[in-house]
């Protein structure tokens, strides 16, 4: 379990190939997934009953309802126990970067923590959402299937990310649909070992996210918001996370991409951005740095 299991970290789609689709529906996917040391936090008291209490920045909307995401994975991990559970929100909602299947993660992590018990199996998380698997152990991480083919990757470099949201909605459903093809090439078999976060770039630059140019077309401020990186100094490449709106942009080291999300903010001053290290390379433990992030 990492050492804060309280710590939901933004999920990030380096690549996303959509390669097939199933009788039932579901798209299947070969996508390399990896954390940033930015995301919400969620907390667990001992309490007769079950609640949900939301705080932070981005606490505005969010249901507390039996609906949300943290009370349903409460419930599934053991249906007749209470706690207080607190929420601190600081991920732009449907924002592709897993917000919610980070946050039931993390509730199944301190849950189990709090009441000294087993997290579920992978396919009982599922239950939850396609994300919630691969956000239960937040390391880099080849995500294939539906999302329940899990392969942890080698140690990846230092590397930075800078992420940027232009706030504008982008409907996952409808970008499923507006698909060109699902029989999409898969990432390569075997993936190479990265010396250095110039080489990981070189390497996605050559992958794909295939939700990004029905994205673009239904919301062009995803094409602004790619450029935008694109255009900071020490950026080694962008693309859109998951379903999006929310772009990444890769860096090498923590001062160009604190640099670059200053610029930034000054620009966009109503966009969503958050510059953070990417969890989990070879020099860092998962988890560890998550103050460091500038928000």
């Amino acid at each position: 379990m990492p050492q804060n299991p309280g710590f939901a970290p933004a999920k990030i789609n380096l690549a996303l190939h959509v390669c097939g689709q199933r009788a039932d529906g579901y798209h299947l996917l070969d996508s390399l997934v990896v954390f940033a040391g930015v995301g919400d936090h969620v907390r667990a008291a001992d309490a007769p009953d079950l609640s949900l209490a939301v705080t932070g920045p981005r606490a505005a909307g969010v249901p507390t309802g039996p609906d949300n995401l943290v009370l349903r994975a409460a419930r599934l991990l053991d249906s007749g126990r209470g706690a207080a559970l607190m929420l601190d929100k600081h991920l732009p909602a449907m924002a592709g970067i897993g917000g919610g299947s980070s946050d039931a993660a993390a509730a199944l992590r301190v849950l189990a923590r709090l009441w000294s018990c087993p997290l579920p199996a992978a396919a009982a998380a599922a239950s939850l959402g396609a994300d919630v698997p691969v956000c239960l152990d937040p390391i880099p991480q080849r995500m294939r299937g539906i999302g329940e083919v899990l392969t942890p990757l080698a140690p990846l470099p230092e590397t930075w990310l800078v992420l940027l949201n232009p706030g504008v909605p982008v409907a996952t459903p409808a970008i499923f649909r507006s698909l060109a093809r699902r029989d999409n090439a898969p990432l390569p078999e075997t993936l190479p070992r990265f010396t250095d976060a110039a080489a990981l770039a070189r390497f996605l630059t050559a992958q794909r996210n295939d939700l990004q140019p029905p994205a673009e077309a239904l919301a062009p401020a995803v094409t602004e918001a790619c450029a935008a990186l694109d255009a900071q100094p020490g950026c080694l490449m962008s693309r859109m996370s998951g379903s999006g709106a929310t772009c990444f942009g890769l860096f090498a080291a923590a001062a160009p991409a604190e640099a670059a999300a200053a610029t930034l903010r000054r620009g966009r001053p109503g966009w969503w951005l958050a510059a953070a290290p990417m969890l989990g390379s070879a020099d860092q433990e998962p988890l560890d740095q998550e103050t460091r992030a500038t928000t």
